[in-house]
This record gives C-alpha cells, structure tokens and sequence, in this order.
C-alpha cells in the first residue's frame, strides 16, 4: 500500500492543526528590473515572455528563468 503524499491530504474541521497556507502568486517583473539567482549572482531582466518566464543578463550569460521563480529576488 502506498502512503498518502501531504499535497493531495485534505484537511479535516475537526483537526487540531491548522491547514497549510494556499501558495502565493508568482512574483511579478518588469524590464530592467534588478535581480539576484542563487546559483548565476546578479542580473537584469531584458525580457518577459508571455508564458510566466523572463529572460535576464547576469552579464557572462543569459538565462531564461521560468516561473514559480524560486531562485529568482527582486533587489
């Protein structure tokens, strides 16, 4: 028999728990908006494509970085 994964666990009224936060929105950026990614230091955004992805210059490269944007702060 499988365990049950938290995500798809309901939560129950009569539970002392409390039920896990809903997700928060994907941040949103603009064009020449100052970034910092965890693993390719400082860049800019130069680009937004309409499918939740924004390209940014971290100056030796360019990376398109897709939502939910874990790694990705606006400075």
């Amino acid at each position: 028999m499988k365990p049950a994964s938290a995500g798809s666990r309901r939560h129950l009224p009569t539970s002392p728990f409390k039920p896990a936060p809903p997700p928060s929105p994907p941040e949103e950026f603009v064009l020449d908006d100052q970034v910092s990614h965890d693993q390719y230091g400082l860049g800019v955004v130069v680009e937004i494509a309409p499918d939740a992805a924004v390209l940014v210059d971290f100056r030796t490269r360019r990376e398109w970085i897709r939502a939910p944007y874990t790694k990705l702060y606006k400075l």
